[in-house]
């Protein structure tokens, strides 16, 4: 993991138009559920996205992309790094049928449009958390090597597709408002935002994709907005009311858990996830911990969880997670 920044610089804007709804699965947050509409699909690959950027990508790398029938070229663990060479390298090339639809919130075909890749193209950001990455034949090359498939499967972007994570955190009180220790660690007790998504039931952290011209401050503070708070559906004088406690929130500097790669079953040698999760800390317990907490968008259910290294979470969150309670001496 690389090195934690607890303070982010906000000022540089992340423009992405990538929205992936309409899919045929939940692209919320990177990586998918285990329990899905796909899991009818027998070779289809485990969810659990891998936050931490490998030496060679395993999720990215699954015999069978997902929501199709198409089958990945094999590659080993050798032979993933761009530098070695392997004449007899022949991908599939795969774009869902629904990113070539055209929808707003995806790319044209190479050919049809001359993207500025590494930069800033109009309002879409082509940089990657990773550093520059090579092009070749007039397309990028995923940063972490060979996927065994070419095209944008079902990513929108060619290149990198950004999301944005907020894990919001509260220490637990009792009734007279005194810190929790655990009973083991003697450490107080943290609890964390937590959505049940309704794609796979999964306990996850609310997160989405980073909309065009949107800092991902922004999209931090919009995804737990609908998804935890379901600001979209409240009255104008309570969403007013929630807008007042987030951007109160939102405003401090967060804790920048992760920025960077993300080794998710939906990456291809030309586009991939990234993401940025960042934590957001009620130390006081006034802020948004006395807002009623309500799902929205795609979460089944929202509730305040006590952090422990037991939880069994959606994806690597529980990584984030241990991150967060370390960094602020709390019981893991």
């Amino acid at each position: 993991m690389k090195t934690i920044s607890p303070n982010i610089n906000w000022v540089a804007s992340v423009h992405l138009a990538l929205s992936l709804f309409g899919l045929p699965y939940v692209a919320g947050t990177s990586g998918f559920c285990r329990r899905n509409a796909l899991s009818r699909i027998s070779s289809v690959c485990s969810s659990a996205s891998v936050y931490m950027s490998p030496a060679a990508p395993v999720k990215a790398r699954c015999p069978v992309y997902p929501g199709s029938d198409t089958h990945r070229f094999l590659v080993s663990d050798d032979k993933v790094d761009w530098d070695t060479d392997w004449l007899q390298y022949s991908p599939v090339n795969y774009t869902a049928p629904t990113v070539l639809k055209k929808p707003v919130w995806a790319d044209p075909e190479i050919g049809a449009f001359s993207p500025q890749f590494n930069s800033l193209d109009g309002s879409v950001d082509r940089r990657s958390h990773e550093g520059p990455y090579h092009i070749q034949n007039g397309k990028p090359l995923n940063p972490h090597g060979r996927t065994g498939l070419e095209g944008r499967g079902l990513l929108g972007r060619w290149g990198p597709n950004h999301a944005a994570d907020p894990i919001v955190t509260r220490w637990k009180r009792d009734s007279t408002g005194q810190l929790v220790l655990h009973t083991n660690s003697q450490l107080p007790v943290l609890q964390f935002v937590s959505i049940k998504r309704l794609d796979c039931g999964e306990w996850a952290i609310p997160g989405g994709m980073v909309d065009p011209g949107e800092r991902i401050s922004q999209t931090l503070q919009r995804e737990f907005s609908e998804e935890a708070l379901n600001s979209l559906q409240a009255s104008p004088s309570d969403r007013e009311k929630i807008q007042k406690r987030i951007t109160e929130l939102f405003d401090s500097a967060g804790l920048q858990v992760y920025k960077g790669y993300v080794d998710d079953p939906r990456n291809t040698d030309n586009a991939w996830m990234e993401t940025v999760a960042v934590n957001f800390h009620d130390e006081s317990g006034n802020s948004v911990s006395e807002l009623p907490l309500q799902a929205g968008d795609d979460a089944g259910q929202v509730s305040w969880i006590d952090v422990d290294s037991s939880l069994d979470l959606y994806a690597n969150h529980l990584h984030f997670l241990e991150t967060v309670s370390k960094e602020r001496n709390a019981h893991w």
